[in-house]
């Protein structure tokens, strides 16, 4: 399912944002330039939203940003790495250095979830996390989440 959403051109290898919303921006920017969006704004705008309700900063050096919205044209997958780490409010207060960025349209509702699941049951694996972080192209990071 994975190899599916997250194509060579959806990784990210070296995030280059400091900031969370510059982050956000960034992977926002590689969904839309790959055809993925209908609407870069409002999508933008859905994930910044999903945001303020709650950080998608889950600790462990993790933040899965995502939105659900029509203006989501195929459900996609962005993976970014980030040496230095984004401030993401994370729950445990640790920056984020490995992002997946989740966008799937409105009416995918178990599609959504079972990505979220998916991806942050692979990464509560501190091997998988260890591996990402080294994982320089889009064939090691498959490997390591396949």
């Amino acid at each position: 399912m994975i190899k599916e959403l997250l194509t060579e051109n959806l990784v990210i290898g070296d995030l280059k944002a400091t900031s969370k919303k510059e982050a956000i921006l960034e992977m926002v920017e590689r969904l839309d330039v790959n055809g993925k969006l209908v609407d870069k704004k409002m999508y933008l705008e859905a994930v910044l939203k999903r945001e303020e309700e709650h950080t998608t900063g889950i600790g462990m050096g993790i933040a899965i940003p995502h939105g659900k919205t029509n203006a989501v044209k195929i459900p996609a997958l962005v993976f970014a790495r980030s040496e230095e780490g984004v401030e993401f409010d994370s729950m445990d207060g640790s920056p984020a250095h490995l992002l997946f960025m989740v966008a799937v349209p409105e009416s995918a509702n178990q599609e959504h979830l079972k990505i979220l699941g998916l991806v942050s049951r692979k990464l509560m694996n501190k091997d998988i996390r260890e591996k990402l972080m080294k994982s320089m192209t889009y064939e090691e990071v498959i490997a390591v989440l396949s």
